[in-house]
């Protein structure tokens, strides 16, 4: 008998995936959690039935909220990642030679586990000398530590959930307050297809903080539309004036240095949600 996961990204879109073999399924003290291994992905995990990430493509995300704006911040020796318990960002982070340290934090702990044990080649960072992970609140530690790091990554689940603290102005400010005073921060903001009000509402709220914001973008198959956005606060650096020209070899698959502006020349239909 064959078997399908269905994830409905909208009331009238969803993604199926033919499946070979569940791995583990819980309920945590937050969120539906599963590990399944899909015919074209690979292992996937999900999340109150949202796909994650996947072996197959979780490299397009992991490298693209981290490297954009770890190359545009000129020396980020401090780096904060808000969710993201996959341990993917912390991978892609921790290849920076100036990072000093790499600080994860987590709210749900089994996000971790479970990540250690069936993604090893996602989560294989977590355990380097350089990071420090964090079982908390992550809209709570931000407020506790002001002017701590050169990069906060907003590694979070949809606006729902445990995770609708982190599509907040408040929070907003609260980063920019955790960030020293050439800091940046970026957030994944969602589909440009599926969630424009998001997009907008997110952008107008960065803008209102950071003097400088721009938004990206990038191909993502298995989350919705297949097509991802994010938002960039920046206290100082453009990524737009980023020479690209000093841009080291980081043993990438989706980002390189003539992809780092590039992503930044939205289509039309994007750019009008930011004007």
């Amino acid at each position: 008998m064959e078997l399908w996961y269905t994830e409905f990204q909208t009331p009238n879109v969803g993604i199926t995936c033919k499946t070979k073999k569940t791995y583990h399924t819980e309920k945590t003290e937050f969120q539906d959690l599963a590990l399944i291994e899909t015919e074209q992905f690979g292992r996937m995990l999900v999340l109150d039935g949202t796909v994650q990430t996947t072996i197959e493509d979780e490299f397009v995300y992991h490298e693209m909220i981290s490297h954009v704006p770890l190359f545009t911040h000129q020396n980020p020796k401090k780096v904060l990642v808000i969710g993201g318990g996959d341990g993917g960002a912390i991978r892609e982070i921790i290849k920076h030679p100036s990072v000093e340290k790499a600080v994860l934090c987590e709210i749900d702990r089994r996000v971790i586990e479970v990540s250690k044990e069936y993604l090893p080649e996602i989560s294989c960072a977590l355990n380097d000398k350089k990071v420090e992970v964090l079982v908390a609140d992550g809209i709570k530690y931000v407020k506790e530590n002001k002017g701590e790091f050169d990069v906060i990554l907003v590694d979070s689940t949809d606006p729902v959930g445990p995770a609708v603290g982190l599509f907040a102005v408040d929070f907003y400010r609260s980063i920019y307050e955790a960030l020293k005073e050439d800091g940046i921060f970026v957030a994944q903001t969602e589909s440009p297809f599926f969630h424009k009000d998001l997009i907008k509402s997110v952008y107008r709220d960065v803008s209102s903080i950071f003097p400088i914001t721009r938004l990206y973008t990038c191909a993502i198959p298995t989350y919705p539309s297949g097509y991802w956005s994010f938002t960039m606060g920046s206290k100082k650096y453009d990524p737009l004036e980023t020479d690209i020209s000093k841009i080291p070899d980081l043993d990438t698959k989706y980002y390189c240095p003539q992809i780092h502006k590039a992503v930044f020349a939205l289509p039309k239909f994007v750019a009008d949600l930011v004007k």
